[in-house]
């Protein structure tokens, strides 16, 4: 096998067909597995999967174990060479995904993340610098709401999404790593429930050596935070310090 494609839900049935559609469409010349791991979901996920695409492997949780833990589950029963970690709320739009296997065999590649686009196919911004911890106190007092360039380094702002390079975090809706990275550096580290826990992948994976890598050759639809924004605003603070907090005291 030589692609693991993984994709944890939560209450996202339709957008996890379309996501699971368009692999199956466009990825036709690639030897992959689609692993879905549910995250107890209240609506008919684990059925649509069963249902609809009896190719996939699907891990169906009796609660919500977290993004890392979740994602975890699925790395661990995977057995291709690169594991994709694939936000539910995506979808490929091209072939373009045999393009990023094939960047991935260059040996110093820890992470490789690719061109996110929005719904609209506008251009959605997915590559960060390290947060700093000033930079994670100004959000959590929501001090970039008065002074919105407070955060622009930390956001890359000036950051040219045209061309590949080399960053130090890609946004985790599309996450594709090496397995022998994994066997170096470990999994996703599960203190995060979620938030943080690619960040902190990122920042390990470059510790050892690895390079994290800007990739715009192989683009998806992100329609973005579908999950996320189920939860109420206060557990999203909630989930968001106690990351942040998890993330700066490591």
């Amino acid at each position: 096998m030589n692609v693991s494609i993984i994709i944890v839900s939560w209450n996202t049935e339709e957008l996890l067909k379309k996501c699971i559609e368009s692999i199956l469409r466009y990825s036709q010349n690639i030897e992959y597995e689609i692993i879905v791991v549910d995250n107890a979901s209240t609506d008919n996920t684990t059925e649509m999967v069963t249902k609809n695409f009896p190719i996939v492997k699907l891990i169906a949780n009796k609660k919500n174990l977290g993004f890392a833990k979740a994602n975890n589950q699925g790395i661990q029963i995977s057995t291709g060479k690169y594991v994709l970690l694939l936000n539910p709320d995506t979808e490929f739009i091209d072939e373009s995904l045999d393009r990023a296997i094939e960047k991935l065999t260059d040996d110093n590649i820890g992470v490789l993340g690719c061109k996110l686009l929005n719904t609209d196919k506008s251009i959605q911004p997915s590559v960060r610098r390290f947060p700093r911890v000033l930079d994670i106190i100004a959000i959590l007092i929501k001090l970039h709401k008065l002074f919105p360039s407070l955060l622009n380094k930390y956001l890359t702002k000036n950051f040219n999404y045209s061309h590949e390079q080399e960053v130090d975090q890609v946004m985790g809706a599309f996450f594709f790593v090496p397995r022998i990275v994994f066997d170096k550096i470990g999994l996703l580290d599960e203190g995060y429930f979620i938030w943080f826990e690619e960040v902190d992948f990122c920042r390990r994976a470059k510790r050892e050596g690895y390079k994290v890598i800007y990739f715009p050759e192989t683009q998806i639809i992100h329609h973005g935070s579908q999950s996320f924004a189920q939860a109420m605003t206060w557990q999203k603070q909630k989930w968001f310090f106690r990351s942040a907090f998890r993330y700066l005291t490591k």
